[in-house]
């Protein structure tokens, strides 16, 4: 039997507040009352009244302040229920469905900018990752919000996080490490008086030292954690806790009081319909049976908690229930069921083992170390530290400079490279010859000083250029005033993009919609967007209103302005492009389509606008004119532009590229869902399929809804 079924893992943002529901609801209820107070009691109804004790009464009532937020335009409310709806859908072991709301709520907390609400949704999207056996991705979401907890000195969320990552050190095997988290969260919960907190460090820490097999310490620190849990009506925490001293009676021989104890825990969790928790009982008192050779009940049980754990995604847990389900197989001579069951133990306890788990881990904590470390001590106090920061600057400033300012860079980091060997080797033979190792510091510093101005420089002038940029993107309130339902998933691949959007109502009424894709990216593609932009806008002064005219009036601008390039034929750089505009009724769109598609889907199925082989600007065929065309659309249709950077990126298991018929694929797939939705998809699934690979490209894809 593992030693992970003493369990801990779990939402701990939670508080133990007690509240008087009656009055909550009579605020919720009073629509007299201001619509922050509303909202502020329905989610103090939510959080503190039911999220912990009845989290399908807390989804429900989230609804109703989510609904009541979008209609009052009350974004951080919003937020604050769609992070309930994720909480309360993992303590019902829906994680696919909570990964979705807490992915909504994030997204609207960043554009809001409140840091604490946005650190504590990057540990809840964690916390999920990690029960599913994804540990790397949980480390990864777990340090994320760590770091943001620790610039704003947060110190309750920093006990959160510790407490996770203790956790998840335990799931590991590494008791010492997960011991030295699971202490600095207690001793912050301590401090803060969070009870419900406490109790979670207290069961985290008295798992930890029975696992380590001082069972009397680790007993009496569980029993003083369920006292706590008893007295604030802890529900998850009681069942919790009765499962870990069930399972110590277990391993003292003592079967009908850890059945009995686990029993008391499974009813607990069958109430408050915690799957996960349900799925751990089931296997515990499978070993219960098992010892007492009860096969029958503990086969049963068994295929229970493996039907639960494969149901919602528990790779542990499936580990667990399989191996145990081979033993008992064995044991009673089911041969053909014993292998079944080994196999699946075998191909799941392999793929939870794996070194790139591990390695990520180790790695996210190093460098949440490393940069901490950065942060506080000066840049003068190591030598070392110093060749470190300028390796790290060059690298940044390496693809943002001209010639001269790489030749500068080179020669500073030879001369900083140069004096690291010599520190190492002086320090080697007694610190010897200390006048020279003073010269060679001095040289470093003044080689550091001119990287660290030349990378502030090159940053500035970046960031200023992207504020240019941005100017001349399409805005928000444009693009809200003249689309009902939309998203823009705009990702470059450096701070500034040859990929852009751009939007105007033109002068017959009709709003036009241009996503186009620049020759090049960074800051060559920047300025060409740009010479793009201006070129398109022109074109629209003139009062043309056909696509097609737009974008042949286009190209003659952009070939006439790069002829004074300084090439012997002018420069054929330009731009691949797509036009939609919709009439004022929207039930006309006219279009034109230079080398990227237009897709159109109507009830699933998807119909793609072919483009013409040309892009806008110099080209073989640019006397031939774009012809474009018109296409009736209907309420519900929905329109996609984009450019290839999706469909280009590099990345998955084989590190192959995404391709255009996945891309269309993929786009159908999530078409039944909210615009909103869609983009959270495509955002999530772009980061993932390129994993560690870096960026080929700018990616713009848009959609719109009629």
């Amino acid at each position: 039997m593992k030693k992970i079924l003493l369990l801990f893992l779990l939402f701990s943002t939670l508080t133990n507040a007690q509240v008087n529901l009656d009055s909550l609801w009579s605020v919720w209820n009073d629509e007299t009352q201001e619509d922050t107070n509303r909202l502020k009691a329905i989610q103090k109804i939510n959080e503190d009244g039911y999220l912990n004790t009845k989290p399908d009464s807390a989804f429900y009532f989230a609804q109703l302040e989510l609904d009541f937020a979008k209609e009052k335009g009350q974004k951080k409310y919003m937020a604050n229920a769609l992070s309930i709806q994720g909480s309360s859908l993992f303590f019902l072991s829906d994680y696919d469905r909570a990964m979705n709301c807490l992915t909504q709520s994030l997204i609207i907390r960043e554009e809001i900018g409140i840091k604490s609400d946005i650190a504590s949704s990057l540990t809840k999207i964690g916390l999920i990752y990690s029960t599913k056996g994804d540990y790397d991705k949980g480390i990864f979401y777990y340090t994320k919000g760590l770091k943001i907890y620790d610039v704003i000195n947060d110190d309750v969320g920093k006990a959160n996080v510790f407490s996770k990552i203790g956790s998840l050190y335990y799931t590991q095997g590494e008791n010492e490490k997960a011991l030295d988290y699971e202490n600095k969260s207690l001793k912050i919960r301590e401090e803060t008086l969070d009870k419900m907190g406490i109790a979670n460090s207290l069961s985290a820490i008295g798992a930890i030292h029975f696992s380590q097999g001082d069972t009397i310490k680790g007993v009496e620190i569980m029993v003083k954690g369920l006292n706590i849990c008893e007295e604030i009506q802890y529900k998850t925490g009681i069942a919790r806790l009765l499962n870990n001293l069930g399972y110590i009676y277990f391993l003292q021989g003592e079967y009908d009081k850890s059945t009995d104890y686990h029993k008391k825990s499974l009813k607990i969790r069958e109430e408050i319909g915690d799957k996960r928790g349900i799925s751990f009982s089931f296997n515990n008192l499978a070993h219960n049976y098992h010892k007492k050779s009860d096969y029958k009940k503990a086969i049963n049980y068994c295929k229970a908690s493996l039907t639960i754990a494969q149901e919602i995604g528990i790779s542990f847990m499936i580990r667990d229930a399989s191996e145990l389900l081979w033993e008992l197989n064995k044991d009673i001579g089911k041969s053909k069921e014993s292998l079944e069951a080994f196999e699946l133990y075998i191909a799941t306890r392999d793929s939870m083992a794996s070194e790139d788990n591990q390695k990520a881990m180790i790695k996210q904590e190093f460098k949440y170390t490393y940069e901490k470390q950065v942060a506080q001590d000066s840049i003068k106090t190591a030598e070392a530290d110093k060749v470190k920061d300028a390796l790290l600057l060059a690298e940044k400033a390496e693809n943002k400079q001209n010639q001269q300012q790489q030749y500068f860079l080179y020669v500073g980091l030879s001369l900083a490279l140069l004096f690291g060997a010599f520190i190492f080797n002086r320090f080697k033979l007694a610190n010897k010859q200390k006048s020279i190792i003073e010269e060679q510091k001095k040289k470093v510093d003044e080689a550091y000083n001119g990287l660290e101005s030349a990378h502030k420089e090159i940053t500035d002038s970046i960031n200023y250029a992207e504020r240019i940029q941005r100017s001349f993107l399409a805005t928000k309130d444009l693009l809200d005033e003249n689309l009902n339902d939309y998203f823009v998933y705009f990702q470059p691949k450096d701070v500034v993009s040859g990929d852009f959007y751009w939007a105007q109502k033109l002068s017959n009424g009709h709003f036009a919609l241009v996503n186009a894709d620049s020759t090049g990216h960074g800051v060559p593609g920047a300025i060409m967007s740009i010479l793009n932009i201006s070129s398109i806008e022109s074109a629209v002064k003139d009062n043309l209103t056909q696509p097609a005219a737009i974008f042949n009036n286009t190209r003659q601008t952009i070939i006439e302005r790069l002829k004074k390039d300084g090439s012997s034929n002018g420069g054929k750089d330009g731009m691949d492009a797509s036009l939609i505009s919709f009439n004022i009724e929207k039930t006309k769109m006219t279009y034109v389509a230079a080398q990227n598609p237009i897709w159109i889907i109507r009830e699933g199925e998807l119909t793609e606008i072919k483009p013409e082989k040309m892009p806008i600007g110099k080209h073989d065929n640019d006397h031939i004119p774009f012809r474009g065309g018109e296409y009736d659309i209907q309420k519900g249709d929905q329109v996609y532009t984009l450019t290839d950077g999706f469909q280009d990126q590099f990345g998955g298991t084989r590190g192959k590229k995404f391709m255009v018929k996945k891309m269309r694929e993929f786009v159908l797939s999530i078409s039944d869902l909210t615009m909103t939705e869609q983009h959270h998809k495509i955002k999530e699934t772009f980061t993932n399929w390129k994993g560690d690979i870096e960026q080929v490209d700018d990616v713009c894809i848009i959609g719109v809804r009629v």
